[in-house]
């Protein structure tokens, strides 16, 4: 198994992923949102890379079950039900809905590796059951970083380090490439405490100024949500293993 990070979406066109086994990493907030939505019993959660295109699915939608979720810059997008804070995505809010989702890094990033044969999501929330899918694929893979506006990302970078660290803990013959052994160094050098990193973090910074100081600590929790996202056919929805029909 050999695993490769890439620190921002802008490192590969789309084709790139052609084939290919990605997980998306986007802490702050798209990645844990998901996984918290379909925890909580959304349908499925839609992807899209523009708010245009957003309210253009949101408009052939009919009977109420389809809502509009998403944030540009951090704030909740004008017309949007809900924001990008996982903490709206409660059971009340969601449950049996599709979710139309656009971020300003999280969904482009999903978006943009749409063809791949494999296509996960991943935050801290989630990242052991994650990592044990991973291993039943016994796929090589490619990390994903969201990053910043096409920048580098310190939480997401760390969250790909401690999947990988996870990984290696259960698997000996692991191949990393140079970035990937790059992200595992930074999660132990600045991973052992995930809240106080990410509040520390530029893009932490910035939500605890625009009042989101409670999806920080949320965002941090190691290991709280069993699920694994899954993108297929233009939707995210959780893994669920083939069950084998014994012959009659």
């Amino acid at each position: 198994m050999k695993i490769s990070v890439l620190i921002s979406p802008l490192n590969a066109d789309e084709l790139f992923f052609t084939g290919k086994t990605t997980v998306v990493i986007d802490v702050l907030r798209a990645t844990t949102t998901i996984s918290t939505a379909l925890q909580n019993g959304a349908k499925e959660v839609i992807p899209v890379n523009t708010v245009e295109f957003a309210m253009k699915v949101s408009g052939n939608a009919f009977g109420g079950q389809t809502i509009l979720g998403g944030e540009r810059n951090t704030k909740k997008v004008e017309g949007f039900t809900l924001g990008n804070s996982p903490l709206e995505y409660t059971q009340e809010n969601v449950f049996g809905k599709s979710i139309i989702l656009f971020t300003t890094n999280g969904s482009k990033a999903i978006v943009r590796a749409k063809f791949s044969e494999n296509l996960i999501t991943c935050s801290f929330n989630n990242l052991g059951s994650v990592a044990n899918h991973l291993l039943d694929l016994n796929k090589d893979f490619i990390i994903l970083c969201a990053g910043a506006n096409g920048m580098f990302s310190l939480e997401d970078t760390i969250c790909a380090g401690k999947l990988i660290t996870e990984l290696t803990k259960l698997k000996e013959e692991i191949i990393l490439t140079d970035s990937a052994r790059a992200s595992v160094s930074l999660s132990k050098s600045f991973g052992k405490n995930i809240s106080k990193m990410i509040a520390e973090t530029e893009h932490g910074r910035t939500l605890i100024e625009n009042g989101y100081s409670d999806d920080i600590n949320y965002c941090a929790k190691l290991n709280s949500i069993d699920n694994v996202p899954v993108f297929s056919s233009g939707v995210i929805k959780n893994y669920e293993p083939k069950v084998e029909q014994s012959a009659n």
